[in-house]
């Protein structure tokens, strides 16, 4: 495993996506990625599967220590209730989060009142680290200058450049977490994924996830609802892209992007 360290603490560069798992298939996936050595999860309230993933951690036997647990806190949510943290934490059955996030910007509400309670729980220990999810670089810069933010979480993949956020992720050592790090399958179809991948005798899922790992200070969440997936997307540590590979796939950007909600911010 590879890690990145942020505020002293060492993040696995590799995590486990959750977004639409649930119940039954979400607790095998969960179980599953633990055998294979995953050891970081990212959920999220609005997932409504924290309750089965800390079914699934509890009955592990792995060591919270050992246990890198990401959840994201709605905004809407926790502008009326501060006591939705304390209700991921009871559901995923753990005292504290690794990183605990604020999921989505909110324009009606000024930006240090919504991060005013995740900055409580990094104080009071129910967060080791804080930070948001889905922020444009100029929301991430007046993030970082209002608390002590570790994290931004975002949609990333050969398709869609970061490179603003990242000028910020990186002038103040955070780290970018990217979702969606394989572009919902577009990259299966990308014939110069697949000449690299052939180079490597790697599949272009490993390639794509290769590329990002090699980044500066990225992270990447894969999720997937298959079982033999969870192996091939672990399996990415035993090899390197060449500068002139990284080159290529840094030229495939033309601004795919895969999540835009009518409440999303504005974009760089």
């Amino acid at each position: 495993m590879q890690y990145i360290e942020v505020k002293g603490y060492k993040v696995p560069a590799l995590g486990l996506g959750t977004w639409r798992l649930r119940e039954d298939v979400c607790r095998q996936i969960v179980e599953r990625a633990l055998a294979l050595g995953y050891r970081a999860i990212d959920t999220a309230q609005a997932y409504d599967n924290e309750f089965d993933i800390g079914q699934v951690l509890a009955a592990s036997g792995i060591p919270r220590k050992d246990l890198f647990l990401t959840t994201k806190i709605w905004p809407d949510v926790l502008d009326r209730d501060e006591g939705a943290i304390d209700a991921s934490l009871a559901d995923l059955r753990t005292d504290y989060a690794d990183l605990l996030l604020l999921h989505w910007p909110n324009r009606d509400r000024p930006l240090g009142d919504s991060l005013a309670p995740l900055v409580r729980a990094l104080e009071s220990g129910k967060a080791r680290m804080i930070g948001v999810s889905n922020f444009p670089s100029a929301l991430l810069r007046e993030a970082v200058s209002i608390a002590p933010i570790a994290c931004n979480q975002v949609e990333y993949h050969p398709y869609l450049s970061q490179a603003a956020v990242l000028d910020i992720v990186r002038e103040h050592e955070l780290l970018l977490t990217a979702y969606c790090p394989l572009a919902r399958g577009e990259f299966a179809r990308d014939p110069a994924i697949d000449a690299i991948a052939q180079a490597h005798k790697k599949t272009k899922a490993q390639v794509t996830l290769r590329w990002l790992l090699q980044q500066e200070r990225v992270a990447a969440i894969p999720r997937t609802a298959r079982l033999e997936h969870l192996a091939e997307n672990f399996d990415v540590f035993d090899f390197t892209l060449t500068d002139a590979e990284m080159q290529s796939m840094n030229g495939l950007a033309y601004g795919k992007r895969l999540v835009d909600p009518e409440f999303a911010p504005s974009w760089d």
